[in-house]
């Protein structure tokens, strides 16, 4: 360790820290613009400047590494003077229109004015003015309020891999420029305007709506892809108006995508559910939520009396709680092993092929701290974008071995050691011959999408076996809690029919779908079956129903939910929207109307409880997830026996502008243009 003084603090730091660094660990903050942990150097902002001991003149702390003995001062009078003179500059042509700016409240300039700003300036020119740029729907570019510190260049180029953003013309014509003339193709994904420590950059959906004071700020779990990235909703009287995660909190730090910064809008959709609606005369009308929770209840109790089929159909948006108690409902209620859901991934086999063994399903962290990764039939920065961030944050901080075998180009073909192209049949064929490449790196995460399933993923775990290294696997799934479906049960047990067996069964007596919509694009061979529906949205599936509940979005409820790595996290209710009920609160009214009393209570803190003594790896710590953090589940301890049908596994194949049924009710997504607007085209 170095050891140095600053601000006569006794400090030690890491050879090759910066002072900068070393001054925020020892609890001392030195200013800085352009200066942004995890992204390259820039220096140009020369708010950092500090008075080193010995040294002829004030010295970047951003750039500057400690050494042995070094005495640092970050207030002396001249690295204060220094600064106010740099604010009087960045000031020359910045507008003083903080009072309807977005930024207000929040500006790093607005701060660093109001620490060591001069009370006046001595420019008495007219400010140089350039009209605002619209770059997108989602991004606005503010020229004179910008101070070039080169955060979005950086974030975008180096962070998302993009680089749509750049630096034109010279000196005081400096400007940011986007990377196709006059607008953007990119991801959209608004880290940019996070990452400006000013009001240059802002938001087409949050801009001119709010103050940050105005609004409650919610930490919950995005209900888009299943990675699981923390949001944090900007609420005002009850509606969202903002997403970002600028406190770093959650595992993906401040990293959002499209969908997680601004795919919030489909709740406030005109087409919202917010009524129950019963069938009547052949036309779904509205209805109160006591007539059509005991028209359900005497449907169910009188099919489930006369021995009839019950098919039920479980979601991959819905919660921990609600998936674990609708299984249990399922079974010991309505007597049916009868359920499922949409599978995307081969979780089961992947656990069954790894029986016995600790430590072998990576976390998120995993892809940030492995030697190498292994990319097998993913489109990973499309279909799973905060994986592949970390993939690429690997890269630039570890220097990692990134290796692709793919049907087609991926955005990590342009950092990947090696990049191979495999047909989605003979992907294995194309992993195979990287085994030498890959033993020599120390340590692998392997990361495969749905055409790894059965066999197939028996003979990636025998790839990774043989290589004699350290080896952890990631089995993608597609949405927020897919993998908590998977683990919660949400699957057809001993006698009980699949989805698509439950959909061709001609005697079907009735069918219960929740949060899903198994008839869009398929037809119900029961002329006959009594459909009851949980949803957001009139979908196809609802359209056909006898009885429609309309149920709360996953921002509208709180409980668990596990992401594609198996790390349960913790959803808190933001918004209210009138009429809609959680799902676990219908599937208590219908269970008190049925008089199922041995269900237990339909309360999350007491079904989950429930879940950690039930479910296989669940017994996790309540603390990690009570204050917002992210548990690990740890259920490979064993064989798991029966393992659902591989050849049911079957991914959306959404891009980073897609989100299922789900993405088609944002308006904003529909909005942007897509780039490159599909899978494997880089």
């Amino acid at each position: 360790m170095v050891n140095l003084t600053i601000d006569g603090k006794a400090v030690q730091a890491a050879p090759g820290t910066l002072v900068i660094d070393a001054a925020k660990k020892a609890g001392i903050t030195i200013p800085a613009f352009c200066y942004y942990e995890g992204y390259s150097l820039q220096a140009a902002c020369r708010m950092c400047l500090v008075e080193v001991e010995k040294f002829p003149k004030l010295q970047a702390a951003c750039t500057l590494p400690v050494a042995e003995g070094m005495v640092v001062r970050t207030e002396a009078a001249a690295v204060v003077k220094a600064r106010k003179t740099t604010l009087e500059f960045l000031l020359t042509n910045h507008p003083l229109d903080c009072p309807v700016c977005d930024k207000g409240g929040e500006c790093e300039l607005q701060d660093m004015v109001f620490r060591y700003g001069a009370g006046e300036s001595r420019f008495t020119e007219v400010k140089h003015h350039v009209d605002e740029k619209q770059w997108s729907p989602v991004v606005f570019y503010d020229a004179p309020r910008c101070i070039l510190c080169y955060r979005c260049v950086r974030v975008c180029d180096e962070g998302m891999g993009v680089t749509a953003l750049g630096v034109t013309h010279r000196g005081a014509y400096s400007e940011i420029t986007p990377n196709k003339g006059d607008h953007l193709e990119c991801d959209e994904c608004g880290s940019c305007i996070d990452i400006c420590p000013v009001g240059a950059l802002t938001s087409g959906t949050y801009r001119y709506q709010t103050r940050p004071w105005e609004m409650e700020h919610v930490g919950t779990i995005c209900t888009h892809c299943g990675d699981g990235c923390k949001t944090t909703l900007g609420v005002r009287d009850g509606a969202i108006i903002r997403g970002n995660n600028r406190d770093s909190t959650g595992i993906n730090g401040e990293f959002l995508c499209v969908k997680g910064r601004y795919a919030f809008d489909f709740t406030t959709h005109a087409d919202r559910l917010q009524s129950p609606l019963i069938r009547r005369n052949g036309k779904l009308e509205e209805a109160s939520w006591m007539e059509a929770v005991k028209y359900v209840a005497e449907r169910f109790a009188a099919i489930k009396k006369s021995g009839g089929r019950i098919g039920v159909v479980g979601s991959v948006h819905t919660t921990n709680e609600e998936n674990f108690y609708l299984q249990k409902f399922a079974r010991q209620g309505l007597g049916t092993e009868s359920i499922d859901h949409a599978r995307s991934g081969d979780v089961h086999t992947l656990i069954d092929a790894l029986a016995g063994r600790e430590n072998v399903l990576a976390s998120t962290d995993d892809l940030y701290n492995a030697k190498s990764v292994l990319i097998v039939g993913a489109d990973l920065s499309q279909q799973h974008p905060f994986l592949a961030f970390q993939v690429r944050a690997n890269i630039r901080h570890h220097n990692a071995a990134v290796f692709t075998v793919t049907p087609g180009k991926v955005r990590e073909d342009g950092t990947a050691v090696k990049a191979v192209r495999a047909a989605e049949a003979n992907l294995l064929d194309g992993v195979r011959p990287l085994a030498d490449d890959i033993k020599s790196k120390g340590d692998l995460v392997i990361v495969f999408g749905d055409a790894i399933k059965g066999d197939k993923v028996r003979e990636l775990v025998a790839f990774g076996d043989s290589l004699g290294i350290p080896v952890k696997y990631v089995c993608l799934v597609d949405y927020s809690n897919s993998r908590g479906a998977l683990d919660m049960n949400v699957l057809p047990g001993e006698g009980g029919m699949s989805l698509p067996a439950i959909l061709a069964d001609s005697g079907l007596a009735s069918l219960w779908v929740v949060g899903s919509d198994p008839l869009a694009g398929a037809q119900l061979a029961s002329q006959k079956a009594f459909i009851v529906v949980q949803d957001l949205f009139m979908t196809e599936t609802a359209k056909r129903a006898d009885v429609v509940f309309p149920s709360a979005s996953a921002y509208e409820k709180s409980g668990t939910v596990t992401n594609t790595t198996g790390q349960v996290q913790r959803l808190k209710k933001a918004a209210s929207i009138m009429g809609a009920k959680p799902d676990l609160e219908i599937f208590g009214l219908l269970a008190r109307a049925l008089g199922l009393g041995n269900l237990g209570r339909a309360q999350n803190e007491l079904v989950f409880e429930e879940i950690r003594k039930a479910v296989r790896g669940y017994n996790v710590p309540l603390p990690v997830i009570a204050t917002g953090g992210a548990a690990l589940t740890a259920p490979v301890n064993g064989r798991l026996g029966s393992i659902p049908d591989p050849s049911l596994v079957r991914s959306a194949r959404d891009t980073l502008f897609t989100s299922g049924s789900l993405g088609r009710y944002s308006k904003m997504l529909g909005s942007v243009m897509e780039a490159p607007g599909q899978l494997y085209k880089g």
